[in-house]
């Protein structure tokens, strides 16, 4: 079927009702700006898009090539390969990077589409498959790919995650169609539209979202509306009565709120309580959707969990974004976010601080509510990746260190040589 990216090419892009245009504030002005800004048209300023999408939209009205032309030309191969990786996507140690590249960049698209699919969703809401496809084909539009690592491919990657959470005995057992379909959603949509940089950046550069939004969840709440902006758009669940479907809006938006990490401890501490009390019962319907906040939760940061080549590799690319923010904020003369900051910080020291006051507390709790094998792997792979990243750290304050020492050991050596002996005409 036709895809969104060539729907923007040729001008049959559906107007956006659900989110709030990037139309004034444009994040490219972030990045660099090779040419002059051109006139925007009434009718595109009036249009409710996200920036990714008014990006394409002006791109082809302005003239603009596409960056790739063959955009979703696959052969066979690469096809079969991906098909293949797809009977694995429950696998912990699942490449996304490679089944991105297998896809041609629709990583999210197909692994989200084939886990709808797997749990017999579509029959279950009775999905029309084209509206499902076209909903689909816009989320991952919607993430912006100049995105080192809030990107689509990070969607991806969450969704796989989610999906092995899913498949846990203790939620497989109890969770409903209804859990099932928000749970793989609010995983797609969780970082809908991110810009790239964080919340107390919008918040210090008086972005209209922390406006909207009263500095309080900024972020989350605009992936969570441009979610329900989409689902409308898509008229993906327009068959369902008015009250469900507005009712799973809310659930998806209260899925999509609890991946704010500035109330990690709130939701930790309500999970340790449950635990610590036993009084857990999934068959409660309150109870199985913080499970599945939690879930989420842990999907969404679960990376240092993953085994050292993927973890690795996630780690670099969001603190290249991290670096990136720093820089903007150098260079407009704003308060460096100390954590953006490249001369002060490196990759290491920032996983081995994020996975001893982050991740590991949220997984131990994890661990206690699941234990089982799936637990076990990520906590060894925790293990094993904060060990690496403490060698390397060890390894580069070393090699720092001799390097210190051997630019220092000359300049003693030449100050030596002018000190003269005590009975020369000098002393």
């Amino acid at each position: 079927m036709l895809d969104v990216r060539v729907r923007s090419q040729v001008g049959f892009e559906p107007e956006r009702r659900g989110s709030h245009p990037y139309l004034y504030v444009d994040f490219r002005t972030l990045h660099s700006r090779p040419e002059a800004a051109r006139p925007v048209s009434a009718r595109n300023v009036r249009r409710l898009l996200s920036f990714q999408r008014y990006l394409h939209s002006s791109r082809f009205f302005h003239g603009i090539p596409a960056n790739n032309p063959l955009g979703y030309i696959l052969d066979d191969d690469f096809t079969g390969q991906a098909k293949l990786m797809l009977q694995k996507v429950g696998n912990w140690n699942f490449d996304i990077f490679l089944f991105d590249r297998l896809t041609n960049g629709n990583s999210l698209v197909n692994l989200t589409f084939h886990l709808f699919n797997t749990y017999g969703l579509i029959e279950l809401f009775q999905l029309d498959m084209v509206k499902l496809r076209r909903f689909l084909v816009m989320i991952q539009e919607d993430y912006h790919c100049q995105n080192p690592y809030h990107n689509a491919v990070h969607a991806a990657d969450v969704t796989q995650a989610m999906y092995c959470y899913l498949q846990e005995p203790k939620l497989a057992e109890t969770l409903t169609s209804c859990d099932l379909l928000l749970g793989l959603l609010a995983a797609a949509t969780h970082d809908l539209d991110h810009p790239g940089v964080n919340q107390p950046f919008l918040i210090k550069t008086d972005h209209y979202l922390a406006a909207l939004y009263k500095n309080s969840s900024v972020l989350e709440n605009h992936h969570w509306k441009s979610a329900v902006g989409l689902l409308r758009e898509s008229d993906l669940l327009s068959h369902l009565p008015t009250e469900d479907r507005l009712n799973m809006e809310e659930r998806l938006g209260s899925l999509i709120l609890a991946t704010d990490i500035s109330r990690q401890n709130d939701y930790l501490s309500e999970f340790r309580t449950h635990l610590d009390k036993g009084d857990l019962c999934l068959t409660n319907g309150g109870h199985r959707h913080f499970i599945l906040q939690m879930a989420l939760k842990c999907a969404d940061i679960c990376n240092p969990c993953r085994p050292w080549k993927l973890s690795k590799q996630w780690s670099e690319k969001v603190t290249e974004e991290f670096f990136h923010q720093g820089d903007i904020e150098r260079k407009h003369n704003l308060e460096v976010t100390p954590l953006c900051d490249r001369q002060s910080n490196s990759v290491a020291n920032i996983q081995i601080g994020f996975m001893a006051y982050v991740v590991e507390p949220l997984f131990v709790e994890w661990s206690r509510f699941s234990d089982t094998r799936l637990s076990q792997t990520m906590m060894s792979h925790l293990s094993l990746n904060k060990q690496g990243w403490n060698e390397g750290r060890d390894k580069q304050e070393a090699s720092s260190s001799r390097a210190s020492e051997e630019q220092r050991t000359p300049a003693t050596k030449d100050s030596n040589s002018k000190v003269l002996p005590q009975g020369s005409k000098g002393s």
